[in-house]
């Protein structure tokens, strides 16, 4: 994933809006200012293991906005099944679906948990702030539609898992894959993607065990598809080869050979 700096206590918000937040990305900071004074943005420290909200309980709704702004994972957990269906890194948001406006007054789910997995720091965007950008700015109001489809389009990629689990591994690769690079938080400069992904998340998302999650990442490994870099931290998975992914993506049982493991 792409490297965040830490967030420094002298360090003012609005820019690391600005310069880092797909929402907010490139637009006038003095522009913006007039909405955000400097002195109304609070950050706040999410910790790890902890719910945030419910999403899509009858008649309840946020009244504010969750933008990222450094390190963490931030999962959305459909309560029913116990499945993940939405996975946030820095540089995104969450909670738009249940902002009572636009787009989020026609999103209807099932409840769904929201959890911070890792911790992280934001900031919160009240919904009057947010109707007001909307209204006025015809950049923020497209990238804001977007963030809806782009949720639908990682739900539609889950939804291709199947049970063959080399697919289901790689319908999650390719659905992160395709959100951070609209979201413009990777590749990196050397055109790498790397993800932070828990072998639990992986499992939570894709319906499989953790030990055949553990296998598959084994074969991808082998077939030189990704590679768990030695002596980072924790989780972080780099995709060596984004294209044979999407070959694995589209595979049946008799296309993928190093499946199972021998």
């Amino acid at each position: 994933m792409a490297k965040r700096t830490a967030i420094r206590s002298t360090e003012n918000p609005l820019i690391k809006l600005v310069q880092e937040n797909y929402l907010f990305q490139g637009l006038d900071a003095q522009w913006l200012g007039d909405y955000l004074p400097a002195d109304s943005l609070k950050i706040e420290k999410l910790f790890s293991n902890r719910p945030i909200y419910t999403a899509f309980l009858p008649d309840q709704t946020l009244d504010t906005l969750y933008v990222m702004l450094d390190e963490g994972l931030i999962i959305t957990r459909s309560t029913p099944l116990d499945r993940i269906i939405a996975i946030n890194y820095a540089g995104s948001c969450f909670g738009w679906r249940s902002l009572p406006f636009s787009y989020g007054l026609a999103t209807k789910s099932f409840p769904c948990s929201v959890e911070v997995y890792k911790t992280t720091h934001v900031i919160k965007i009240p919904l009057a702030i947010m109707q007001k950008l909307y209204e006025n700015s015809e950049i923020f109001r497209e990238r804001y539609r977007f963030l809806f489809e782009l949720q639908q389009k990682f739900e539609y990629h889950l939804l291709n898992c199947s049970t063959y689990p080399p697919q289901a591994v790689a319908s999650l690769f390719r659905a992160l894959i395709y959100q951070e690079r609209e979201l413009n938080n990777q590749p990196d400069r050397q055109e790498n993607f790397v993800l932070d992904l828990p072998i639990d998340v992986i499992a939570r998302a894709c319906q499989l065990n953790q030990r055949t999650v553990e296998q598959v990442l084994k074969g991808m490994q082998q077939m030189q598809l990704i590679t768990i870099p030695k002596g980072e931290k924790d989780d972080l998975i780099q995709i060596l080869s984004p294209e044979g992914l999407k070959e694995v993506y589209s595979a049946t049982r008799e296309k993928v050979n190093w499946w199972p493991l021998r």
